[in-house]
């Protein structure tokens, strides 16, 4: 990847104050139901702001935070951003976990349990036909796991892109193998290690 890229797996246990969050954060926040929640989106939000403030040499409260216009719409619910755009992230988070990702470029992040079989059953026909077939292809009992990396590079290249699933599932092949794969020229896809029970994979523009 040509695009300078910073990556983090944060633990929401133990949770740092939220102070270094804005007043939309804190209130989000709070409004979350369940602790391990509450404290993965502060030490995930922590970990962003301290990042970005080193980058853009501002203290970590100064970082200001937006969303970009939806690529598909206009509406402004598209990719997070940094106000000016002098930084691109994302985030996704898996339990208590949470995966943070820093670029000069747009990028895209996910994270994910590997599913049982009855919910991959489930989904498989969301996804593009060519990783339907290959994914029906597999042994069962290999099929979780090929699955779980199928959807982390599909969501991550969507949160990349900024359309999220409003895109559609099916309209990007992104490949089930061990290798990553993408349609796009101006994309690269990658896996993130993190264990046997999850799987994660990042997106940047170059």
């Amino acid at each position: 990847m040509t695009a300078r890229l910073a990556l983090w797996l944060v633990r929401a246990d133990p949770a740092p104050p939220p102070a270094l969050l804005d007043a939309g954060e804190r209130r989000r926040a709070r409004a979350l139901a369940g602790v391990t929640e509450r404290n993965r989106y502060v030490a995930a939000h922590t970990a962003l702001r301290e990042q970005l403030a080193a980058r853009l040499g501002v203290a970590p409260q100064r970082v200001e935070l937006t969303r970009e216009p939806c690529p598909m719409c206009g509406a402004p619910h598209g990719r997070p951003a940094v106000v000016g755009g002098a930084a691109y992230f994302s985030l996704a988070y898996s339990d208590d976990l949470a995966l943070v990702a820093v670029a000069d470029a747009p990028v895209g992040v996910d994270i994910e349990r590997v599913p049982p079989p009855g919910v991959v059953d489930g989904l498989l026909p969301h996804l593009h036909p060519r990783e339907r077939d290959e994914l029906v292809a597999l042994p069962e009992s290999e099929r979780p796991s090929a699955f779980a990396r199928t959807w982390v590079r599909k969501e991550a290249y969507l949160k990349g892109l900024g359309t999220g699933l409003g895109r559609g599932l099916s309209t990007d092949y992104v490949g089930t193998g061990a290798t990553p794969t993408t349609t796009s020229p101006r994309w690269i896809i990658a896996e993130v290690e993190v264990g046997s029970l999850r799987a994660a994979a990042i997106a940047v523009s170059p």
